[in-house]
């Protein structure tokens, strides 16, 4: 078995996985696996910068995790390459003019640069996190709706296409919604810059040819924590569970309806969700209906576990 840390950041949130890997057989071991809402991508859209207060937020949290990446036996190197360690960014580090800051500040920390990956990386990446516990062999399509981007990926034991399109929770609420609760032209605003991005990724994805879809990331969780009706997040009810296309139509239209603060009082939501859940339930929503999916599989794992099993195969 090997140790490895992966980190994941996004537009939204910044994640830990501290894993023992079986590299001859996938097989994975979760040490420690947490996530923390930083806001990276914010203003990304509007101005093509990270904003100062978000690299700090960043920076702060990748402080904690060198801290429980050694308490768990991974040595932080000083500079370069970790090997048991690999750090991915995603979207609103693609997307920003001063990323050297962004990478620079990485690297002091966790003595690994961040790898600022493309959107077909991240699909395949989302791909193998996701589809590594799930039973028999029909083609999926997986789909990752993260803060600024959305991955679509289908295939059955491999990656056959992929598409990733610039709409994701963060980056559709800072373009369109202003109003609490949203102005109906602000959710048709946001309906149509989704419909636009998948017109675009059905022509590399057969969206409507997979069997199964499959949904990652935390606007699909949350979702899905609100259909089970869960007093409090927990990821072992919401991992595997099945979310039909009604109740995803019956949650999305209340989250347009509802306020901040009735967003708010929704158990399982995290703070940091609050104000672009609507946005990525619209996005999921509209996803299941373009494939013509009636329920979507929920997932736990994704990128994040992708990311475990290709720094554990480079370790070897």
């Amino acid at each position: 078995m090997t140790r490895v840390a992966a980190v994941d950041c996004g537009t939204n949130s910044i994640r830990l996985l501290v894993a023992d890997v079986d590299p001859s057989t996938g097989g994975l071991v979760e040490l420690d696996r947490r996530m923390t809402i930083v806001r990276l991508g914010q203003g990304v859209d509007r101005t093509g910068r990270l904003a100062p207060e978000a690299l700090e937020r960043t920076f702060a949290a990748c402080r904690e995790y060198a801290r429980v990446i050694e308490e768990h036996g991974i040595e932080v190197p000083s500079a370069g390459g970790g090997g048991r360690i690999r750090f991915v960014a995603t979207s609103a580090s693609r997307d920003a003019e001063n990323r050297g800051e962004f990478v620079s500040g990485v690297a002091g920390i966790l003595g690994v640069e961040p790898e600022v990956i493309s959107g077909d990386q991240e699909a395949e990446l989302s791909f193998t996190g996701a589809t590594g516990g799930l039973a028999g062999d029909e083609e999926r399509l997986v789909v990752d709706i993260g803060g600024g981007s959305t991955e679509f990926v289908i295939g059955r034991d491999r990656v056959e296409a992929a598409r990733s399109v610039d709409i994701g929770c963060v980056r559709l609420t800072e373009r369109h919604i202003r109003g609490d609760p949203p102005a109906p032209e602000e959710i048709a605003a946001v309906r149509a810059d989704i419909e636009a991005a998948l017109d675009l990724a059905g022509e590399t994805v057969p969206i409507r040819e997979a069997g199964t879809l499959v949904g990652l990331a935390g606007s699909v969780t949350t979702v899905a924590g609100i259909a089970l009706g869960l007093d409090a997040y927990d990821s072992g009810a919401i991992h595997h569970s099945r979310v039909s296309r009604d109740r995803v139509a019956e949650i999305t239209g209340r989250l347009v309806r509802s306020t901040r603060d009735e967003r708010a009082a929704i158990p399982v939501m995290h703070p940091g969700r609050v104000d672009v859940i609507t946005a990525g339930a619209l996005v999921l929503l509209a996803v299941m209906d373009r494939a013509g999916a009636p329920e979507v599989v929920v997932s736990e794992h994704d990128i994040l576990d992708g990311i475990a099993h290709s720094c554990a195969a480079g370790a070897r």
